[in-house]
């Protein structure tokens, strides 16, 4: 990491170290990792409200309501489940993963699964608001949309493992 004035370590506002492996992720990239998500959730999604019921058809010969009911359940629930998931374990999606990129606290600690919970309720439930927060990230100096200031999160570029919660 390159020195600042004084000979220390530059950072952020945040207090993360301001070196390339702590970059904050621009609009672009995290715009692409979301459509790679979208496309993965709603694949997942159509398969499992769609295929059970198919199957039992096929093999049963009978109209299983329930089944299709359960099923479309169980695709309804599939998005959240998905993001909050991925975020709280990982810090990251598919999509993030394939982009180089990963949600953390501003401190560079994983979201507890409260934080990405709701983070995922936000965005699923507030689609044109999260999706219109994501031009702050053009004006914020740390590129957080309105939902990482929600929240408290932001989004690295980050090769490596989520560092340990320091709760």
């Amino acid at each position: 990491m390159p020195p600042a004035a004084g000979g220390r370590p530059s950072r952020s506002r945040s207090g993360a170290p301001a070196d390339r492996h702590h970059q904050y992720a621009g609009l672009v990239s995290r715009w692409c990792a979301l459509a790679v998500d979208l496309a993965i959730v709603a694949s997942a999604a159509g398969a499992t409200a769609s295929l059970p019921p198919l199957v039992w058809q096929e093999v049963t010969g009978t109209d299983a309501q329930w089944l299709a009911a359960a099923s479309t359940l169980v695709a309804a629930a599939l998005p959240w489940t998905y993001f909050t998931a991925c975020w709280w374990l990982g810090g990251r999606t598919v999509g993030a993963l394939l982009l180089g990129l990963m949600v953390t606290r501003p401190d560079g600690g994983r979201l507890g699964i409260v934080r990405a919970g709701a983070r995922a309720a936000a965005g699923l439930f507030l689609a044109p608001v999260w999706l219109a927060g994501m031009l702050n990230v053009l004006f914020d100096a740390e590129r957080r949309a309105w939902h990482d200031l929600v929240f408290n999160t932001v989004v690295r570029y980050h090769a490596g493992a989520p560092e340990r919660s320091r709760r």
